[in-house]
């Protein structure tokens, strides 16, 4: 199960991750508003851990919560504020929330919430997804399957092929493909995605993977798909 946590404060993010990561689950993350919204729309998160104040403003986290659900996200949220007042729950569950934590709270009150809230969302919002050749991604259990059989691919290989499944007929340029699997770290190379890319066709021997020349990679299509 894959979680977004979308907190600016570096050592409550890393204890969130850490703690949650224990629990079996997978934790990307977001410092603001802006960088929560793209990888929320962009993934299919089984929930959004959001802290109410973030760098964009005092209710930033509100405006993200109304935005997603404007857009069709329904991805579950789970608000996290130092504002415990009755009106501060009232504001994020109309905002779009499914639960709402006053700080500071207890670890296992937290966990005990997530677990809460993905039992009523049915666990994650999509299962898996069909792709060329017979091959089907799951995304509860992250992996590639093709005619019963698993495909391995490593963490960042089975993100790439994610990001470009949940995005059909898209093309992603190398750096953009970066800036999802690796984030904020500057010091990963261009070509490395290449080598990414070479090692999913390899792997699945099929050209799961389409190369657009002058531009970077988008999900291979079957043959009459058209262009």
């Amino acid at each position: 199960m894959r979680l977004l946590i979308v907190e600016d404060d570096p050592f409550i993010s890393e204890l969130l991750g850490d703690g949650l990561t224990e629990e079996g689950y997978e934790c990307d993350f977001a410092a603001t508003a802006a960088e929560a919204e793209e990888l929320a729309r962009l993934l299919p998160y089984g929930l959004l851990i959001l802290d109410v104040m973030l760098p964009e403003g005092m209710d930033a986290g509100y405006l993200l919560g109304r935005r997603l659900r404007e857009h069709g996200v329904n991805t579950p949220i789970l608000f996290l504020s130092a504002r415990g007042a009755v009106e501060d729950r009232i504001q994020g569950l109309d905002a779009g929330g499914d639960d709402y934590l006053s700080k500071p709270f207890d670890f296992g009150e937290l966990r005990a919430r997530v677990r809460a809230i993905l039992r009523r969302a049915g666990g994650q919002p999509q299962k898996s997804l069909p792709l060329a050749a017979g091959f089907m991604l799951d995304l509860t259990g992250r992996e590639l399957y093709r005619a019963g059989r698993r495909t391995d691919l490593n963490r960042r290989e089975f993100m790439l092929l994610e990001l470009l499944v949940t995005n059909p007929g898209r093309a992603f340029t190398r750096e953009e493909i970066v800036d999802r699997l690796w984030g904020s770290d500057g010091a990963v190379e261009l070509k490395v995605i290449d080598v990414y890319v070479s090692a999913v066709r390899r792997k699945t021997h099929e050209a799961l993977i389409e190369t657009i020349r002058g531009h970077g990679y988008r999900l291979g299509r079957e043959p009459g798909q058209g262009t």
